[in-house]
């Protein structure tokens, strides 16, 4: 299955904030969403990701919410594109232990995978498999 796809039957809604807003909204975003990350954007472009590890590991240093998120979010972020295929990306984040993937073609923000969602498809194409296999077997 690629990222296409899996877009295509998840939607492409980002939740997204500015690298301004600060570690408070970033809170009550992640919170009101139930979401577990945010793309930090620079008008258009991607600029960072700022996950709940993230505002874990700034909140236990001491800082305070209203810093910035451009002082904690992640600026070297690793993306996919709608051609790649979801069991790459699950070798992808799993060896560099990150959740979410924002997904940018051509420039432009298209969607955000989770880990989750790759470990939900993956699942329902081996139930699938399996009705298609017990289904064969009972011909």
């Amino acid at each position: 299955m690629r990222v296409a796809d899996l877009i295509k039957k998840k939607g492409s809604t980002v939740t997204t904030l500015p690298a301004t807003a600060t570690v408070a909204e970033l809170l009550e975003t992640l919170d009101d969403a139930k979401i577990g990350a945010v793309v930090v954007l620079d008008g258009e472009d991607v600029a960072g990701i700022v996950s709940e590890r993230d505002v874990v590991h700034h909140l236990r240093g001491g800082r305070d919410q209203s810093a910035a998120l451009s002082d904690l979010m992640t600026t070297d972020v690793k993306t996919c594109t709608l051609e790649d295929d979801l069991t790459h990306l699950a070798t992808t984040m799993t060896q560099g232990r990150f959740r979410h993937l924002p997904v940018v073609q051509d420039g432009r923000l298209e969607g955000i995978i989770s880990i989750g969602d790759v470990v939900k498809a993956r699942l329902d194409a081996l139930e699938a498999e399996r009705d298609h296999l017990e289904s064969y077997l009972r011909q």
